[in-house]
C-alpha cells in the first residue's frame, strides 16, 4: 500500500480515545455493552478484530456509527495484510478492457 499513514487498530482507539480519557475499564465497558469482559480485553490488547456485532454496540453507547468502528477494522486489516500478499498480489495481471 501506498498509504504513508499507518492506521490505529480499533483496540488502540477503544483505549486511547475512549476508555483512558473516560477513566473506563475494559471491564466496565464490557458489563455496559453486555458482552463478555474478555472480548473487549482482547480487542484493546490487539490480539482479535473487532465485529459487526461489536461495532453495534460500541456505536451504540459511544453515539458513534458502526460503520465509524467497521471502517477503522477493515483499514488496518488492509494495512497488515498487504505486505503479507506482496509477492502474489504482483503476479497478478490486471484487467485490460478489449
Amino acid at each position: 500500500m501506498s498509504n504513508s499513514l499507518v492506521p490505529l487498530s480499533p483496540g488502540e482507539v477503544l483505549r486511547e480515545l475512549y476508555l483512558v480519557p473516560l477513566g473506563m475499564s475494559a471491564g466496565s465497558l464490557a458489563r455496559k455493552l453486555h458482552v463478555p469482559r474478555t472480548r473487549i480485553e482482547r480487542i484493546v490488547k490487539g490480539q482479535t478484530a473487532l465485529t459487526p456485532d461489536t461495532a453495534l454496540r460500541l456505536a451504540k453507547f459511544f453515539n458513534t456509527s458502526a460503520e465509524y468502528w467497521m471502517n477503522m477494522q477493515a483499514a488496518y486489516d488492509l494495512h497488515e495484510q498487504a505486505p503479507r500478499l506482496a509477492d502474489e498480489l504482483a503476479a497478478i495481471d490486471s484487467f485490460e478492457a478489449a
